[in-house]
């Protein structure tokens, strides 16, 4: 039988797997609803890191992402906050 801990720490792996997958398919999320807020390949790599530090229980609501973003602006990494500086040109 495994120890305990071991258990939990898989459950642990499952969970933030289900979360990744869970953030990749609402950003990659066909439709045009989505179209303004999904941004391109590139700005979405820069802010996934973001996303995850600061805006993780906003998953997987993309509008929601997007504003957490928006609002923690000054808190975001270089890559991500020039993605949101070149979105918005």
């Amino acid at each position: 039988m495994k120890p305990r801990s071991l258990r939990f720490g898989a459950f642990t792996s499952r969970a933030r797997k289900g979360c990744t997958i869970g953030l990749f398919l609402s950003l990659f999320a066909g439709g045009t609803a989505f179209a303004q807020y999904q941004g391109t390949p590139d700005q979405r790599r820069a802010c996934t890191p973001d996303v995850y530090r600061l805006c993780a229980g906003e998953i997987p609501n993309v509008r929601a992402i997007t504003a957490c973003l928006r609002r923690n602006k000054p808190s975001l990494s270089e890559a991500c906050r020039a993605a949101f500086d070149q979105a918005a040109q």
